[in-house]
């Protein structure tokens, strides 16, 4: 004897159509609206305006040091992350040393240190080099820059260096990680292979496993170099001259704070939501590619 199977019904809604609503994305929509709110108030507000023109100086200063900054954190943490693979034990100890500690230490304090603590150090180490080289070197050319050496003082040293340097430095432990993972995520017998057609270690890595290390980690690059065009405004507290320290100048020549750091919040929403779009892209055209 057949069971009758139940039939589904389907359950009568009050307003059928809500169903639809769930797939709209809100969160785009409040965004765009409060995108669409400022950039009104810019187009007609006096204060809004000059707090604009004020600030916008700082995005270039902002875009630059980040560029800068995350070029030199690349090229540490590729370093550091073939120390991580690596099985001499001198590569490996220096480079595991360098990501823990770094990952460690708060990059406020890193940023601090650096311009404060090391930076004068490598002052001292130049001055000392320098006059070395005058009691030591009678070689004509050599000596414009030994007295070069011998009389830089740290005010020579641009707060802006500094600043790129600590942030560099402490960027580039976290990458070393990003690259370690990327490298570690290509089989091993691809090593093993292209090491019995004769190639070194360094020849394999570096036409085989790495440009396939690289591909896999350039979505979390790009993450990373959107963190740090914000992290960038923890620089301010050298007095560097970007967004974030333009807001505080901003504010306390016209204590209009509500204005201020809207405008400060908004160009950096530009900033990041486009670099958030281009990272989209890549990984989509990447997905597509594969």
């Amino acid at each position: 004897m057949a069971i009758p199977r139940e039939v589904e019904r389907p359950q009568p809604k009050l307003v059928p159509w809500t169903r639809k609503l769930e797939d709209v994305p809100w969160w785009g929509l409040i965004v765009l609206l409060a995108f669409l709110l400022i950039v009104y108030l810019i187009y007609t507000s006096a204060t809004y305006q000059d707090a604009f023109r004020f600030l916008v100086v700082g995005v270039k200063l902002t875009i630059l040091v980040t560029l800068i900054s995350f070029s030199i954190a690349i090229v540490l943490g590729l370093t550091a992350g073939l120390g991580r693979v690596s099985k001499n034990i001198i590569f490996y100890t220096g480079a595991s040393v360098y990501v823990e500690v770094v990952r460690g230490i708060p990059l406020l304090v890193q940023i601090i240190y650096f311009a404060y603590v090391v930076a004068p150090l490598l002052v001292q180490v130049t001055n000392s080099l320098g006059a070395f080289m005058l009691q030591y070197t009678a070689i004509q050319p050599l000596m414009g820059l030994a007295h070069t050496f011998a009389n830089l003082h740290i005010q020579d040293v641009d707060v802006t260096a500094r600043a790129i340097a600590g942030l560099a430095f402490g960027y580039g432990a976290y990458e070393a990680e990003v690259f370690r993972a990327g490298i570690q995520s290509i089989e091993r017998g691809q090593m093993e292979a292209a090491r019995s057609l004769g190639m070194g270690y360094f020849q394999a890595m570096r036409y085989i496993i790495l440009p396939q290390a690289i591909r896999r980690v350039l979505p979390p690059l790009g993450n990373d170099f959107i963190a740090m065009l914000k992290d960038s405004s923890l620089i301010s507290v050298l007095a560097v001259r970007e967004l974030t320290h333009l807001g505080k100048l901003n504010r306390a020549r016209t204590f209009r704070t509500f204005e201020t750091w809207n405008t400060v919040a908004f160009l950096y929403l530009i900033l990041t939501l486009s670099l958030s779009l281009l990272v989209k892209f890549m990984e989509r055209r990447m997905a597509f590619e594969e």
